[in-house]
């Protein structure tokens, strides 16, 4: 079942939340963390960069990375477990694996959510 713009709004936000506090433990020098209307921004200490950001119209959790590649997902909830997932199916990469991963190659030191 599609979520409603209100239960999208509530579950993205509190994944954003989520991701901002677990990131805020790395050393402001690896990482620079800025959060801005629905967006969070990261600046890895090499100048890659990794937006994720919710897109209402979608109800995705949309990340981009620019990583000496360009890379981007979108994640939709997946309501068997809670998580956001590619596609939002079950089986589906999940958000917070992708950004460790993206992040642990980047800094070369695990990265783990």
């Amino acid at each position: 079942m599609a979520l409603d713009e209100r239960e999208f709004d509530k579950l993205g936000d509190a994944e954003l939340r989520h991701l901002e506090d677990a990131l805020g433990d790395i050393d402001p020098d690896e990482c620079e963390i800025a959060v801005s209307g629905g967006v969070l921004s990261l600046t890895l200490k090499d100048g890659a960069k990794i937006v994720i950001n919710t897109h209402r119209a979608a109800r995705e959790i949309w990340m981009a990375a620019q990583a000496g590649e360009r890379r981007a997902w979108h994640f939709g909830h997946d309501a068997s477990d809670g998580r956001w997932r590619v596609g939002g199916v079950p089986g589906g990469d999940e958000l917070r694996a992708t950004v460790s991963r993206v992040m642990t190659e980047r800094l070369g030191r695990a990265i783990t959510l």
